[in-house]
């Protein structure tokens, strides 16, 4: 996938497909070619390299 890091930018909000339930959900702080850190709200700060995690974006805004 072309510029796959350029979809993860600070301010975004995602989950580690992995690990949602115990880590919850997560605002990207910085990005840096493919290394994401993240501010995950139940495990805290998380350097993630999106070439081996599978992060999908969370719309915090859409109706449960």
């Amino acid at each position: 996938m072309e510029n796959y890091s350029s979809l993860f930018t600070p301010g975004i909000y995602v989950i580690n497909s992995d690990k949602k339930n115990e880590w919850g959900i997560g605002q990207i702080q910085s990005s840096i070619n493919n290394l994401i850190t993240i501010n995950f709200e139940n495990v805290g700060k998380k350097t993630i390299n999106i070439s081996k995690v599978n992060l999908e974006i969370v719309n915090i805004n859409a109706a449960n």
